[in-house]
């Protein structure tokens, strides 16, 4: 059944509390509400709320074994919905409010709708204004996935939420552009004291491990799930982050990449594709490849920049029906792991290696 999707634009020159009381009376009653974050722009429900949560599932089409995480308004509140410890807490004074998720055991108050069948729940503490006022006036924790179709880019605009959610959720909250562009760092709390990191973001291994923490981390970060293995965090388990067209990560100097591309068109007769470079790199590619249309992912040492536009980039090209889109397979340490993570996942974890 098609919803009206309510939009409602955030006037920065108003009280936004007041701007905030319908959307939080929707989460209240069970409905769901569109909402941005630091990372990327949310999909809320009543996180206890069995039958909001399985919404979200329906809204997304979302397999309803990939768990939710709950977005609390303090990180105390926690304490109400997973059992804590002195680990999340040492995480919590560093980086909450902020894009950090963190795996605890779950108490019953979390349906095991929300939770994805686990017996773990995630809870994160958004920095972003909006999300985290719209949670206190809701008096609920908020289970809110990347407001997208499941599988697709995930959305760092409201515009991007509209294409996706207009006629599937209540309200879109209109924003602004997310700060940093990529989902939250995921962490789960190990018996010995040390997180084994399960999704990369902004807040990187090296930040965890400047507080004495041990961090491991997950072989499916880099690589697919094992046969029979566990999702035990949203976007480990399914092709995520993807354009309906093929992605292609080249780990090449731009000149190998180049004769890469045009022997690769060629052979196929593909006469409209996309390239994904450095700044610093357009200029070559453009005098070269003189069929593409080539997307600016910023410097190559800028990775805030890229994690900003990745998914804007994979969104407008996934609207321009290219038959490929090539990219370059970014380091896989700091924020470049991030970017590494979705990437690969993007790009249903093909990479040409020359």
């Amino acid at each position: 059944m098609r919803i009206d999707t309510k939009i409602v634009r955030i006037d920065s020159g108003m009280p936004l509390e007041a701007q905030l009381l319908d959307a939080a009376e929707i989460i209240k009653s069970g409905g769901l509400v569109a909402f941005p974050t630091e990372t990327v722009y949310g999909l809320g429900a009543d996180a206890t709320n069995s039958d909001a949560a399985m919404k979200i599932y329906a809204a997304k089409g979302r397999p309803s074994d990939n768990p939710l995480i709950i977005h609390i308004s303090t990180p105390t509140e926690a304490e109400g919905y997973a059992h804590t410890c002195e680990v999340y807490y040492r995480l919590a004074r560093e980086f909450m409010p902020g894009p950090l998720t963190v795996i605890l055991p779950a108490r019953e108050s979390v349906p095991r709708t929300t939770r994805g069948g686990l017996d773990t729940v995630a809870v994160r503490c958004p920095e972003n204004k909006i999300a985290s006022t719209l949670i206190r006036l809701s008096g609920v924790p908020i289970a809110a996935p990347s407001a997208n179709r499941s599988g697709s880019p995930s959305p760092t605009s409201a515009q991007h939420v509209i294409d996706d959610m207009t006629g599937r959720v209540d309200m879109i909250i209109d924003g602004g552009s997310c700060d940093f562009g990529l989902e939250s760092t995921i962490v789960s709390v190990n018996p010995d004291e040390s997180v084994t990191l399960l999704r990369p973001g902004k807040i990187t291994a090296a930040d965890i491990t400047a507080l004495g923490i041990e961090v491991i981390i997950a072989d499916a970060v880099k690589d697919r799930l094992r046969d029979g293995e566990i999702a035990l965090s949203p976007g480990m388990k399914y092709r995520h982050y993807a354009p309906s067209c093929e992605v292609l990560l080249l780990d090449a100097e731009k000149e190998k990449a180049a004769d890469f591309i045009l022997n690769y068109v060629k052979g196929r007769g593909i006469a409209k594709y996309a390239v994904i470079a450095y700044s610093e790199d357009v200029g070559f590619y453009t005098g070269l490849l003189t069929n593409a249309y080539i997307y600016n992912f910023g410097e190559k040492a800028d990775e805030m920049t890229q994690a900003h536009s990745l998914f804007d980039i994979l969104r407008r090209a996934d609207k321009e029906d290219f038959s490929v889109i090539f990219a370059p397979l970014p380091p896989a340490e700091g924020i470049g792991l991030a970017l590494y993570n979705r990437m690969i996942r993007a790009a249903a974890h093909k990479i040409i290696r020359l």
